[in-house]
């Protein structure tokens, strides 16, 4: 197997767990609503075993997600060890997000959209300075 591919079951193991944990679901209620072993979900969330198609069609429906879920990011981040990276932070805050109680889930949109807002600001105050 190549550097590669193990990077690339990591990643989707990651995304299964993360999906996983968002739905509360054991790996042994995975595994059972994915006609899998919990040692099989164990495996393919450590990026040790990579699912059939059937198998990763069983895990999508099973945790209500979409195949673009596990794999739009990977196909486009592939050529870029850069966007790897982005893409483990983003992992990480969406992991953080979901834990959150609805209340706090609010909080961070509204957080996040008065910094977008500061941010397009700044850019606008910065290109007007520019002309000047």
């Amino acid at each position: 197997m190549t550097e590669n591919e193990k990077r690339l079951r990591k990643n989707i193991g990651k995304k299964i767990k993360l999906a996983r944990a968002k739905t509360n679901y054991t790996q042994e209620d995975l595994a059972e609503k994915a006609l899998v072993s919990t040692r099989y979900i164990s495996q393919l969330e450590r990026g040790i075993s990579f699912g059939s198609a059937t198998t990763i069609v069983n895990l999508c429906k099973a945790l209500n997600i979409s195949s673009d879920f596990l794999f739009n990011d990977l196909i486009q981040s592939n050529s870029s060890e850069h966007s790897d990276h982005i893409d483990l932070i983003d992992t990480k805050f969406l992991e953080n997000y979901s834990q959150l109680n609805k209340y706090n889930k609010k909080v961070v949109n509204r957080l996040t959209n008065d910094l977008i807002k500061l941010q397009i600001e700044e850019n606008w105050t910065n290109q007007a300075s520019q002309k000047f």
